[in-house]
């Protein structure tokens, strides 16, 4: 968990997959939001299909999954917009909204990312994201969990921490 600082991450901008500005408050309301850095070409893509399953199983409940592609690790998110929401369309079935391409890390890391990054996992490490995949579960309380790259979406602590949030 970490301290959002004053800061309040949902109301901090973006941009959607179509250019138009938006929050995460405007995309899940005040629900749980699970933001996650995804690639096509990353070997961690599979978890896009657990990131659908989270989806559908707590969606109704209020958790709103959101993806964000990003082209920093060794180029694995190389393609357009429409080449990136037909790959997830079609490869995962994706239903959950996915973001235009943003950077993560560096002097051009998103806003957003700049904040979220203050969050400790549960290691009790912060810092840069470690790769494609890293997730991060804000809840309607305001904590922030941070789980990295390699801790699956259906991880036992992850599913944890999404119910604790949604009861």
């Amino acid at each position: 968990m970490a301290d959002t600082a004053a800061v309040d991450i949902r109301t901090i901008p973006f941009l959607a997959a179509d250019g138009s500005e938006t929050t995460l408050s405007d995309v899940a309301g005040a629900g749980a939001v699970l933001v996650v850095n995804v690639a096509s070409k990353c070997g961690l893509s599979p978890q896009y299909e657990q990131l659908e399953e989270l989806q559908r199983t707590y969606g109704e409940r209020g958790l709103q999954v959101v993806g964000f592609p990003c082209n920093q690790f060794m180029g694995q998110e190389p393609g357009s917009m429409e080449e990136i929401l037909e790959y997830c369309a079609m490869t995962w079935g994706v239903s959950f909204p996915v973001m235009d391409k943003i950077k993560v890390n560096g002097a051009h890391a998103a806003p957003l990312y700049k904040a979220l990054k203050k969050a400790k996992n549960a290691e009790g490490a912060k810092g840069p994201v470690m790769w494609n995949f890293e997730k991060f579960l804000l809840t309607p309380d305001g904590a922030v969990h941070r789980f990295r790259p390699q801790t699956k979406p259906d991880a036992p602590e992850v599913v944890e921490a999404i119910e604790k949030s949604l009861a």
